[in-house]
């Protein structure tokens, strides 16, 4: 069969089967954003790890990378768009597989509230490099959340309208901002280790020297939620022409993440003081660049930042959308999520869904005065959940191929002992910053540094997703949770190719 035809392959949600390992990759690290982590992720991680950074990087990988093992393992058994939720679903138990898809749900969309105001802050950022500061007499300040989010809802208007029209589009364009935003990074990070003038010591790849147990704990929280993103290679499922492309996509943007991120942490380290990088919060790339070179070439980074923010808004629309389609299917969510655009092929109402209501929480965020403020409540709120649904699908991973226990030390490495040890560090570190919250503060403070506050949120998003569950299954009746068997792929009428009618499934 020629390549055009395989391009147009319908799959079994009519969505057109077009993606390979090199779109996988573009829509994970896309996601993952790594010039946008390491812009404004560092001076976070060096707010609790100090020098040690690094080291925090290299020991949160150890249980992504089993987190991601295991996505893989099941994907090659069951390749699903609503890949935790069907996978824990069927392996573990219904209640729990919905709470992995709820809280998917809930952090994607609120990662995208935010990241539409880190958008827009960038981009009023790059305005004041101009020398634009004023528009009309309204100050252009990119710490400002209600101007910054004001324009980062023009960009999830932009970036929505291109994951409706389909996700191989999307992809295209993030590949052409991958490209330059890391070229860009490279350059100026790699200039940064030969010219920095801070000396370089061994001890930062010493995890031991950070200073405290809570400081360990909250910072191996805010790096899982940096390395976040992988994933959404394999929200994809019926867009990739096979289950292998996905997870190879999805784990050459984990290593590639992995070291981005040491480059960019070393590179900080070489030319900013640990005052000078938290300090500058999520501005330290800027500052990188202003540091190392003249204008308008101290802009670059800044640029880079750009794209990889937009680029980021873009990567969460489509696995968010998809995850909703998944439960859509299962009558756990309404028939509104499972609707497929007859031209498109895409998820075209649940994505617009998805927009409206992270724009939603985007307005009611400009509560919060300052963008830092925003940006470290969502990171201590989504940080948790991630924690919590990565270690529910590792678990399920071990409990779905526990029989490798007898079929060689090898198998069992890989399917059950890796991944039960990946989902035990996330839930034990979960468990400590419970206990952590709960006890560092004596009053409720909407505050990202208020205990009670950061447990609040979370708390919140799993009581909702127990609601909703129960609606659910007592009033929807959905067919999920009589089986626990997880998302049936071929259960929806598909679109005709070209056409707007419905045909049988070819699944």
């Amino acid at each position: 069969m020629p390549p055009s035809a395989v391009q147009q392959e319908p799959g079994p949600a009519g969505m057109r089967r077009s993606l390979g390992v090199k779109d996988g990759v573009a829509i994970a690290a896309s996601s993952t954003a790594a010039t946008t982590s390491i812009g404004i992720g560092m001076g976070s991680l060096a707010a609790y790890a100090g020098r040690q950074t690094p080291a925090l990087l290299l020991l949160a990988f150890l249980p992504v990378l089993g987190i991601a093992l295991s996505y893989a393992r099941l994907n090659r058994t069951e390749p699903n768009c609503g890949s935790g939720y069907t996978w824990v679903g069927r392996s573990i138990g219904p209640w729990p597989g919905f709470l992995t898809g709820w809280v998917v749900l809930v952090g994607n969309v609120i990662f995208m509230a935010y990241t539409g105001a880190v958008t827009g802050s960038v981009v009023l950022q790059f305005l004041n490099k101009l020398g634009i500061r004023s528009v009309l007499g309204l100050p252009l300040d990119p710490d400002s959340t209600g101007l910054a989010t004001a324009i980062g809802l023009v960009a999830l208007v932009v970036v929505t309208v291109t994951a409706v029209t389909g996700v191989r589009a999307a992809t295209r364009m993030q590949l052409g901002l991958l490209v330059f935003e890391y070229v860009v990074l490279l350059a100026f990070c790699g200039y940064a280790l030969v010219v920095g003038d801070e000396p370089f010591s061994l001890s930062w790849l010493d995890p031991f020297a950070i200073g405290s147990p809570q400081a360990l704990a909250q910072g191996m929280v805010i790096a899982v939620f940096i390395f976040w993103g992988w994933d959404a290679a394999f929200s994809v499922n019926e867009e990739t022409r096979s289950a292998s492309d996905a997870a190879r996509g999805g784990m050459i943007a984990l290593v590639a993440m992995l070291g981005l991120f040491l480059v960019g942490a070393f590179a900080f380290q070489r030319v900013m003081s640990t005052d000078e990088l938290i300090r500058n919060g999520p501005r330290a790339l800027t500052f990188l660049g202003s540091r190392l070179a003249p204008e308008p070439w101290a802009s670059l980074p800044l640029a880079a930042l750009m794209c990889s923010a937009f680029a980021s808004l873009q990567s969460s629309v489509i696995p968010t959308a998809r995850a909703a389609l998944a439960m859509g299917r299962d009558r756990t969510l309404g028939a509104v999520w499972q609707r497929i655009h007859p031209r498109y092929g895409s998820p075209a109402v649940g994505t617009l869904l998805i927009m409206a209501i992270a724009a939603l929480l985007a307005v009611l965020a400009v509560g919060i005065p300052r963008l830092n403020d925003m940006i470290l409540t969502a990171v201590n709120s989504i940080g948790l959940t991630v924690a919590l649904y990565y270690g529910l699908t590792a678990l399920a991973c071990a409990v779905r191929f526990r029989s490798a226990l007898r079929q060689g030390v090898v198998r069992a490495l890989r399917d059950v002992v890796v991944p039960a040890a990946s989902a035990l560090a996330l839930f034990g570190l979960g468990a400590f910053l419970v206990v952590d919250y709960a006890m560092r503060s004596d009053h409720f403070e909407a505050t990202p540094d208020n205990g009670w506050f950061m447990l609040l949120l979370p708390t919140l998003f799993v009581l909702a997703g127990l609601a909703v569950a129960a609606w659910a299954k007592w009033v929807r009746h959905a067919p999920y949770f009589r089986t626990g068997r997880g998302t049936n792929a071929d259960a929806i009428a598909l679109p005709m190719d070209g056409e707007s009618g419905p045909r049988p499934s070819e699944g």
